[in-house]
């Protein structure tokens, strides 16, 4: 029987690279409830304000600001941190993309 190896994680340094980074975050439903209750906005209001239709017309992603990052980025610190999409709260353990390790400053630890 194959035995394997401890498990990686790595642990967030919040250093909001990913944040800054081009490309689409998907919100579903569940998200944009969650993030709606804590903006303390209706949920009409904030798909018309962070959300715009992804680009096969398949479901909505956040907007960036004319920078590229995230709408939601403020400084160093995540406005929604709590509530984050789970696109967001995934990187890097759930996925990540070739290179990532040279711009995240996440530290893997043995689990």
């Amino acid at each position: 029987m194959a035995t394997t190896g401890p498990e990686i994680h790595y642990q967030c340094q919040r250093c909001t690279n990913c944040c800054r980074w081009p490309g689409l975050v998907k919100i579903g439903d569940a998200e944009i409830t969650a993030i709606s209750q804590f903006l303390g906005i209706d949920e009409f209001d904030f798909v018309q304000r962070y959300t715009r239709l992804r680009p096969y017309k398949d479901g909505l992603s956040l907007i960036e600001k004319e920078n590229g990052e995230c709408v939601f980025l403020d400084g160093r610190d995540c406005a929604i941190q709590p509530v984050k999409p789970i696109q967001c709260a995934g990187f890097p353990n759930d996925w990540n993309f070739p290179g990532w390790r040279e711009v995240c400053e996440a530290i893997p630890v043995v689990r």
